[in-house]
């Protein structure tokens, strides 16, 4: 009973502190959108309230459709691996079979959002997921697994992305897009931090005081338990998509005005700043995908148990929604290719720490900071990469059709990243393989930098 009592305060006070620290993140990000909403001017048709919801909504169905095929695997990496018996390896080419069927699926993902609401798409798309969420927490074979996560590279594609999107540009309006892409993702990353920091505590508090004596029958049960959990938020996230996104607004116009006809495609085909947007897109989410690798590296290269390697990529998310924030405002403020320059330069610099080594395993802090680091300037990306289809010259009611291109090319990563980060982790046990993969994160963020060198020189073109 005694050590019962405790463990019950532990997780009280636990629980309580992710309340607490929740509610300030949440109240902190709310203030956001509200200061991005002091422009009515610019919204005279809109109320403050239906924007503040229809952020909302965006923010939390965001986040909540990819925690079931990416959330779970990236916080609890480790143990996913021991409890569905693959390795590293057979899990990124499953994960590479979400991103061939999402490849095909960005295109005509993009021509429906320029057709039809974004507020039907996302709750049809985010309930069909959850149903995915009912067959994960079976805990299905590697073959299961693989058709689960083509299963969500159609929900979470063909019918969510390009909508989400289009739907986030019309409610930065022509001024705000630093903003409304940064708050989008701030929202969407302190979601994320609160999901990765409560789940994380749910999952201890179903394992033994002693997380490292525990079975693999324990682990299993307290991972399917978990999945339970970012289901039932995902079906959350389709009410709160229902009842707080308006028909109206984001929307596309009358179906006559709204027929895409091939020249209109091809305006966007043959501009050569979506296609450096793409290039963009993917050495910044090349760099994202590399965080899935901090759990595995804590355990191999730290020896941290199965709940402390949770809790890296736990501290990860946390820096999400300040830096996204922070690079939204600094890009309206200096612009969007300048902040995006900036942050490839740090990129480079701190995959170049890991991949020569220069980390000391016997000091957790310097691998706290450095996922710190690296996560700051990764979100910060992801915060505002879709914030400068004004500089490229894409017309609003192209931005499906951009978006779905722009997607096309940017998020290959998911297709070969995986497999690139399986492989090398596998042959090269403990920290080489973590360094090699690292190093090629630091050449893909080169090849961002120069990418990003060449769009700004593009846009300033462009600009009267």
């Amino acid at each position: 009973m005694g050590v019962a009592h405790h463990r019950g305060d532990r997780n009280g006070r636990a629980t309580l502190w992710l309340i607490q620290s929740g509610v300030s993140g949440w109240h902190g990000c709310l203030c956001g959108i509200s200061w991005a909403m002091n422009d009515s001017e610019a919204h005279p048709a809109t109320t403050r309230t239906t924007r503040f919801l229809t952020m909302f909504a965006l923010v939390m169905a965001g986040e909540a459709i990819f925690g079931l095929p990416f959330l779970v695997a990236r916080i609890f990496r480790p143990t996913l691996l021991d409890v569905f018996e693959i390795t590293n390896l057979q899990l990124g080419t499953a994960f590479s079979v979400y991103g061939v069927v999402a490849m095909l699926a960005y295109f005509p993902g993009g021509a429906l959002a320029d057709r039809f609401t974004a507020r039907t798409m996302m709750t049809v798309a985010l309930l069909v997921s959850a149903l995915g969420g009912v067959y994960y927490a079976t805990l299905p074979s590697i073959g299961g697994l693989q058709i689960l996560l083509g299963f969500w590279g159609l929900t979470t594609i063909l019918l969510f992305w390009a909508a989400m999107i289009r739907a986030t540009r019309v409610w930065g309006g022509s001024d705000g897009q630093g903003k409304a892409f940064g708050i989008l993702d701030g929202g969407r990353g302190l979601l994320a931090a609160v999901l990765a920091s409560g789940t994380v505590a749910a999952f201890g508090a179903l394992l033994p005081e002693d997380a490292a004596s525990a079975t693999l029958a324990q682990r299993a049960d307290a991972l399917s338990q978990t999945i339970w959990i970012f289901t039932g938020i995902t079906v959350l996230a389709a009410a709160i998509v229902w009842l707080c996104v308006p028909e109206e607004g984001e929307s596309p116009t009358s179906s006559e005005d709204n027929t895409l006809s091939w020249a209109q495609i091809s305006t966007v085909l043959k501009n050569p700043a979506v296609w450096l947007q793409g290039m963009i897109v993917v050495t910044a989410y090349t760099g994202y995908k590399g965080m899935d690798d901090l759990g595995l590296f804590a355990r191999d290269v730290f020896g941290f148990d199965d709940v402390r390697a949770a809790n890296v990529s736990a501290v990860a998310f946390w820096v999400r929604p300040f830096a996204a924030l922070a690079a939204g405002v600094i890009a309206d403020k200096v612009g969007g290719p300048k902040t995006i320059i900036a942050c490839f330069a740090l990129m480079i610099l701190g995959d170049s720490v890991i991949a020569l080594g220069m980390l000391d395993p016997t000091s957790p802090w310097m691998l706290f900071m450095m996922v710190i680091a690296i996560s700051t300037v990764v979100f910060g990306l992801r915060g505002i990469y879709f914030a400068i289809f004004d500089d490229a010259g894409v017309p609003a009611a192209l931005t499906g059709t951009a978006v779905g291109l722009v997607s096309v090319v940017g998020y290959t990563p998911d297709i070969f990243m995986g497999p690139i980060n399986g492989y090398l982790t596998d042959t090269y046990p403990g920290a080489t393989g973590h360094e090699y993969f690292f190093g090629v994160l630091a050449a893909f963020a080169v090849l961002g930098l120069c990418c990003a060198l060449m769009f700004q020189r593009l846009a300033a073109r462009r600009a009267p």
